[in-house]
């Protein structure tokens, strides 16, 4: 099982640190190192700055938001970041949620399903170099009646083929992911829970695809934090897991509010909704059970976490990438080195 480090967004206040978390991660023999996206950073930029002052460590986007750029342009950036990196890039994408898609993008967020397959077919067509000319439910190039005229890319890929990743929740979008992607980007992974909630849908698309699991990357980010109070530690994460799980979309069309009932905590899901989206943030974190946040996040003693990397790796996760906590640099550095003992005490290195 390889490791990640996950970056989250840039302008949070830790940028400078973010730089010397992504080199250390570098150092350290870490894989990959991802960035998000939401409405403010946007990824490539943010990669662009990571490449260029590491070494090894691929750069993905986790995620470039579908509703944000044409497909070419994403093929465009892709194959851009590949070539300056020296093929280090590795493509993640996502529909977002709609209130993103709508209010942010003013794209409608309809069949996210259709739109990604349509997405993912035109990006792969843009970056293999061939002239382009599709036609679909969503997009139709060249524009029929026009002066346009299929063209091709210009810029050449550092590789014939970029990993492209799809951020996959729901059990549609799993399997579709399966069948169509080469990795999925997992949020709030319980290695308890992992079979059911995702990889026998990647399974079965993979499937669908004639494929195996053989080379398919199963990617989960888990929040880490290294010591001894694992009370104290997971209090660390209620406002993070009470956004996700009590705010994060609305009432009706909240994917990691669907997935924690999905995990067995329907009651629980539903109070922190409640209280989230009636203003009571503290509520909403209070209501998030210890047991949520231990499943979903690496805390403890470094022999605690490389028993907890063991169950993940049984679980079929690939790469294990973590956002290490902390509040100050050296306290983020201190959990990524923790990462890579408990990765080698784990026997999986």
């Amino acid at each position: 099982m390889r490791l990640g480090i996950n970056l989250g967004y840039w302008g949070a206040g830790m940028d400078g640190d973010n730089l010397a978390v992504a080199q250390e991660a570098d150092r350290l023999g870490y894989d990959v190192c991802w960035a998000a996206e939401a409405y403010g950073s946007d990824a490539p930029t943010v990669l662009s700055w990571v490449a260029a002052q590491t070494e090894s460590i691929d750069v993905g986007s986790a995620i470039m938001q579908i509703p944000a750029r044409q497909p070419t342009m994403t093929a465009m950036t892709a194959a851009t970041l590949d070539s300056l990196s020296g093929g280090r890039f590795r493509l993640g994408l996502g529909v977002s949620g709609p209130q993103v898609s709508e209010g942010w993008y003013g794209v409608k967020f309809d069949k996210p399903l259709a739109r990604t397959r349509e997405y993912v077919e035109i990006v792969r067509a843009a970056m293999s170099r061939e002239r382009l000319s599709y036609e679909g439910q969503h997009w139709t190039l060249p524009l029929p009646g026009g002066p346009g005229k299929p063209i091709k890319l210009t810029v050449h890929p550092q590789r014939e083929h970029i990993p492209l990743y799809i951020a996959a929740i729901g059990p549609k979008n799993l399997e579709q992911t399966g069948e169509i992607a080469d990795g999925a980007l997992l949020i709030f992974p319980s290695a308890e829970h992992l079979e059911d909630t995702a990889v026998k849908h990647l399974r079965a698309g993979r499937e669908k695809a004639g494929k195996t699991m053989e080379g398919f990357d199963v990617c989960p980010t888990l929040p880490l934090a290294v010591g001894d109070d694992i009370n104290g530690l997971a209090d660390m994460f209620r406002p993070y897991t009470a956004l996700y799980v009590g705010g994060m979309g609305s009432r009706k069309q909240n994917f990691y509010n669907q997935l924690a009932q999905r995990m067995g905590y329907e009651k629980e899901a539903a109070e922190i909704q409640d209280k989230y989206l009636s203003g009571d943030k503290n509520g909403a974190a209070a209501a998030v059970p210890h047991q949520l946040i231990d499943q979903t996040t690496l805390l403890g003693s470094i022999e605690r976490i490389a028993e907890r990397m063991q169950a993940y790796a049984a679980a079929g996760v690939t790469t294990l990438t973590l956002a290490p906590a902390g509040f100050t640099l050296d306290e983020r550095i201190t959990a990524l080195r923790a990462g890579t003992d408990a990765l080698e005490r784990s026997g999986l290195a």
